[in-house]
């Protein structure tokens, strides 16, 4: 065949594509692994930020989060346990996303901390650019926030991706209370420009304001799911 011929341009076209694809399946296959290990340790982190718990090497935050998560549950929205989870749970709870969420499968984490009971409940929202996720803590009263930890895919660096990036902002939930009062029939809790309720409410991002809407709105949304378990039903 001659070498310069369209032919022949089109055949070796062709096979470098299936070599070159061949070989990135391959690499992607070998990998996994490895990257499903880091995924999982990535959001085990998280919890264990929600909680307070930071600054930890990746041997000794897989250590601490077998230690300080009881189970990672599920629960429906009556707020009836359908799986107790386990230990330093990763195959329960743990495997449930966002599309569970919606579905009326509910993630939930029974975590001790220092001899005391909290409930990681995780929620997914949307910001100005992409998704938006987090995981809230709760005192084992199931209205106090113990800790929170929020985290994004595209917001502007120095607006919305504060949520993620300004430890300080997310410290503003401690202590914050989800319901207004003794009235647990909605989930109050919030970010906001303007501050009418210092106990269930803190500062919105400077600039961020559909970002601070966004977290607003997902715990709403996804809190709400679990109004039964919050109110002890």
């Amino acid at each position: 065949m001659k070498t310069n011929s369209n032919t022949y341009t089109i055949i070796y076209s062709a096979i470098m594509v299936v070599v070159v694809a061949f070989l990135l399946a391959f690499v992607f296959q070998a990998l996994k692994p490895t990257q499903d290990i880091n995924v999982a340790l990535d959001k085990q982190k998280q919890i264990l930020y929600s909680l307070n718990i930071r600054g930890l090497n990746d041997k000794a935050a897989a250590a601490k989060y077998k230690e300080v998560v009881v189970a990672d549950e599920i629960l429906d929205e009556a707020g009836k346990v359908v799986n107790p989870g386990t230990q330093g749970g990763t195959t329960a709870g743990f495997k449930l996303n966002s599309a569970d969420l919606k579905a009326g499968k509910l993630a939930l984490y029974v975590c001790k901390v220092d001899g005391k009971d909290k409930y990681v409940i995780p929620v997914y929202g949307m910001g100005l650019w992409g998704p938006i996720s987090g995981y809230l803590a709760l005192d084992d009263d199931r209205t106090t926030v113990f800790g929170a930890y929020f985290n994004h895919e595209s917001e502007t660096a120095g607006l919305g991706a504060e949520i993620k990036d300004n430890l300080a902002w997310q410290e503003q939930f401690h202590g914050k209370k989800i319901f207004k009062g003794n009235d647990r029939t909605a989930i109050v809790l919030s970010a906001l420009k303007k501050i009418d309720d210092p106990t269930t409410q803190v500062d919105a991002v400077t600039g961020a304001t559909l970002t601070s809407n966004g977290v607003t709105d997902m715990f709403r949304e996804c809190l709400g799911k679990y109004l039964k378990f919050l109110n002890g039903k």
